[in-house]
Formats: structure tokens, C-alpha cells, sequence
């Protein structure tokens, strides 16, 4: 019972804001925040806040949930599975309470296990960190930044396949597969029977919507970076072709990733349209696919200052945050302050599993806020009912 009392006490109260809601804006709004907990979120003359409680004006802000990004390999030079504190600190102040760390293709069979190994140890001290997105390594070798330095083309050999699993375990919230590979099913089963609740992805593939849909009860349910480092069967003499991309657009299962970057290189401002025709806003998450690399822009992409670059010159990640990757939604597309809190916020938590804790901004939830202006800036952060900016 005292334990149930102290966590009723308000501690902290954000006045004078515009609460963002699952469904729309509550102008002129207070929350009130109870220990790591949302107490409650109302019109400011329905609430009296309590003597004792810290105040926070938002100053007309708006008060969003904080943000989701579950694709994410690294930033500034840094990788998250390895330097996963300073990673996660740096994504926390730009707004993002939670986070999934990327391995990927590129590690060879050591590394990978090194790199989960790491991060289920550096978790302890970057809280944002929520598990993993497995961004391969059974995905077509073809497709991808560093395509050529892929060291999975032997095929999947089962004891690597179940060291890898075993290892992550119920911290892989996502695998990243391309359907079209030999034994693919055999790895999903086992993936699927080490963590029940992991979501199979399609990515960095060229697997035409019918094979696909013959993985049955393993069919994905997310499509990885929609339309990027994806291929497809031609229809020749001029006919359009299909593949992973066409398989997302029309399964009203799939979530669509997308990144959403200012010029829109990766995804063309039609095309990030057209995905949110297709899917509708519910169906849609906003993604960094922040990355690590410091090369320079190619001459085609000269004056880019929010990619990263192999290489090559081909594109290899962003340098995305969240709160930008909002503002550069809402400049491409029709959608507003709310629906671009729902593909940043609620759906992505909803993709893992998680939407019951965070991710939308209503009483019970985890405190974890982010108040912005109207273009995005963040001007403060609050993670589990305390602030950290």
C-alpha cells in the first residue's frame, strides 16, 4: 500500500502546452506525471496541480510521446553496438526515449556475436535501449551499402544460425530476412521459437510477393526501409515488375519503414506519398536508419548534410534524428503535427510490442515525453517522468 501511495504522488506537472493525442491536439492542456508514470493529461482548467509538484512550462510547446526509432546503427563515428551509451545518449537528446541497436550484413559471424554480446551489456547503462533490430545477416547479398563486403554467401549453416539466435533471444525485436534465400523457413521457425513475440522483416531482397506469402504463419510483417536496397522480377517488354516493395504497398498486414530525409533521396517526396496513400498514416514508421560513416557526398549529392555515404558514393544511413525526420514528413507529404507523432512515436512501438508501455501520450502510459516547437526543434526531453533536457 505505501508503495501504491508514493507512486500516486504527482512529481512533476507540464503546464501551459499542446498535449499531442493519439487522436488529434489537446490545446491548452496540463499533465500531470506520478513517479515514471502519466498521472493524467486534460484541458489545464480541469486540473489543479499539487502543492510539491515540479513544474515545467512548456511555453505553448507541444508535448508529444518521445520518439521510437527502432533502426539504428550508430552516429557521429560511433557504433551503437559497441558504443551503445554514447550513441543512445545522443539520439536522447533529440528526442528519442526508445531505441532498437542494428547489427547488420556487413559483421562477419565473430563480430555479430560480439556486437549482441555488447549491447545486452551496455543496456544496463543506456535505459532508451530496448533490444535489437537485426538488419540480416541471412538478406540477399546483392542489395545494400557495402554489398561487395557481405561475408554471408555461404548460406545459412545451422550452427551459426542457432548460435546467433540463442544469443540475441528475446532481446531480437526484429529480423531482417529476404524471403527468396535457401532454408529461409527453417530460420524463421527457429528464430520465431526462440522469441515468439520477434517480427520478421523483408529487406535487402528481391523475393517476388508470392514467395513470400509462402513462408504462411512467417510471412513479415514490416518491410525494412521501403524501397531501398530492394529488387525485383521484370516484367520485360516494358511491363512493370514486382517485389518486396509491391508485396508491402498492398498487405494490409506490412508496415512500411520510411526514411524520410530533407531532399528526399531515399525516398523520393512522390514515392513517400504514395506509401501513405497505399498504407494509410497507422500503417507507416518513420525511421533514422542513423549510421556511422563519414564519407563524403558523391558530386551528384553535393551540399547533403543529413546522409551518410560507403565508399563508393553509394547512400549508407542517415544522420537522421527523429524530430527531423518529422519535419521532413510533414514537408514532403499532406500529414501534420499529430499523424507525424504517430509514424515517429505509436506505431513503431506498436510494430515491437511495446505500445501498451509507450508511445502515445495518455495516463497510465510511461512518462516518456518530448516537447517540441512547430518545425520540430526539441526543447525538452523527459524520460520516464524525469527530465533529462
Amino acid at each position: 500500500m505505501e508503495k501504491e501511495m508514493k507512486n500516486g504522488i504527482i512529481t512533476l506537472a507540464l503546464t501551459n502546452c499542446q498535449a499531442v493525442l493519439e487522436d488529434g491536439i489537446l490545446f491548452d492542456a496540463c499533465i500531470l506525471i506520478a513517479g515514471d508514470r502519466i498521472a493524467a493529461v486534460d484541458k489545464a482548467e480541469n486540473i489543479t496541480v499539487p502543492e510539491g509538484a515540479e513544474i515545467i512550462d512548456a511555453k505553448g510547446r507541444y508535448v508529444g510521446p518521445g520518439f521510437v526509432d527502432i533502426h539504428v546503427h550508430g552516429v557521429n563515428g560511433k557504433n551503437i553496438n559497441f558504443e551503445t551509451e554514447e550513441v543512445a545518449e545522443y539520439y536522447l537528446t533529440h528526442g528519442t526515449t526508445s531505441i532498437l541497436a542494428s547489427p547488420w550484413y556487413k559483421l562477419d559471424f565473430e563480430t555479430f556475436l560480439s556486437a549482441i554480446r555488447s549491447v545486452k551489456e551496455n543496456m544496463k547503462k543506456a535505459p532508451t535501449v530496448k533490444g535489437f533490430y537485426m538488419e540480416g545477416p541471412y538478406t540477399n547479398q546483392k542489395y545494400g551499402s557495402h554489398a561487395a563486403e557481405n561475408p554471408w554467401r555461404e548460406g545459412i549453416k545451422e550452427d551459426e544460425m542457432r548460435a546467433l539466435v540463442d544469443e540475441a533471444g528475446g532481446y531480437a525485436k526484429v529480423w531482417t530476412i529476404a524471403p527468396e534465400l535457401e532454408n529461409i523457413r527453417a530460420f524463421c521457425e527457429y528464430a520465431k521459437g526462440v522469441n515468439p513475440g520477434t517480427v520478421l522483416a523483408v529487406g535487402h531482397s528481391e523475393a517476388t510477393p508470392m514467395q513470400i506469402k509462402a513462408l504462411g504463419r512467417y510471412k513479415p510483417t514490416l518491410a525494412t526501409h521501403t524501397t531501398n536496397a530492394t529488387g525485383k522480377i521484370s516484367g520485360g517488354g516494358g511491363v512493370i515488375g514486382y517485389g518486396p516493395d509491391e508485396f508491402a504497398l498492398k498487405d494490409p498486414e506490412v508496415f512500411c519503414e520510411l526514411i524520410s530525409d530533407s531532399r528526399g533521396i531515399h525516398v523520393h517526396r512522390e514515392i513517400q506519398q504514395l506509401i501513405l496513400h497505399a498504407k494509410g498514416v497507422d500503417k507507416v514508421v518513420l525511421i533514422t536508419d542513423g549510421s556511422l560513416f563519414g564519407n563524403p557526398p558523391p558530386p551528384k549529392y553535393k551540399g547533403v548534410t543529413d546522409l551518410n555515404f560507403s565508399p563508393a558514393g553509394e547512400i549508407a544511413g542517415s544522420k537522421l534524428t527523429m524530430n527531423v525526420a518529422c519535419k521532413n514528413v510533414m514537408s514532403h507529404t499532406r500529414v501534420g503535427i499529430t499523424e507525424a507523432f504517430l509514424m515517429a512515436s505509436r506505431n513503431p512501438a506498436r510494430v515491437i510490442g511495446l505500445d501498451s508501455e509507450i508511445g502515445t501520450v495518455e495516463a497510465g502510459k510511461i512518462a516518456d515525453l518530448v516537447i517540441v516547437d512547430d518545425r520540430f526543434n526539441v526543447e525538452g526531453v523527459i524520460l520516464g517522468g524525469k527530465k533529462v533536457r
